[in-house]
């Protein structure tokens, strides 16, 4: 059983950086899609970006296009979301997520994390 874990959350003021990381264990993640998702309070569960198996196709929600980087190590079972340039609407607990669909719907995937809080205030 595929199980993921995010970290790299925290309290970050407008105009700064955080990198969250996604580690699996279990099983490998060289055939999954990942997808990173995130939910503030009072909203709905949103995609944020998504990468394929292997990395040849990667995607952004508009929101966090030109900021946000999604990246894989295949051979660390982990993916990494680079966050710049962050903004107050960036805050909420963030989710990483594997599938076998490159899809931006989440009930397309089948293993999630728990989660980790961004915070973003001055």
């Amino acid at each position: 059983q595929l199980q993921l874990v995010e970290s790299g959350g925290g309290l970050v003021q407008p105009g700064g950086s955080l990198r969250l990381s996604c580690v699996a264990s279990g099983e490998t993640l060289d055939y999954y899609v990942i997808g990173w998702f995130r939910q503030a309070p009072g909203k709905e569960r949103e995609g944020v970006s998504r990468i394929s198996s292997h990395a040849s196709s990667t995607n952004y929600a508009d929101s966090v296009k030109g900021r946000f980087t999604i990246s894989r190590d295949n051979a660390k079972n982990t993916v990494y979301l680079q966050m710049n340039s962050l903004k107050p609407e960036d805050t909420g607990v963030y989710y990483c997520a594997a599938g076998l669909y490159y899809s931006d719907y989440a009930d397309r995937y089948d293993f999630w994390g728990q989660g980790t809080q961004v915070t973003v205030s001055s």
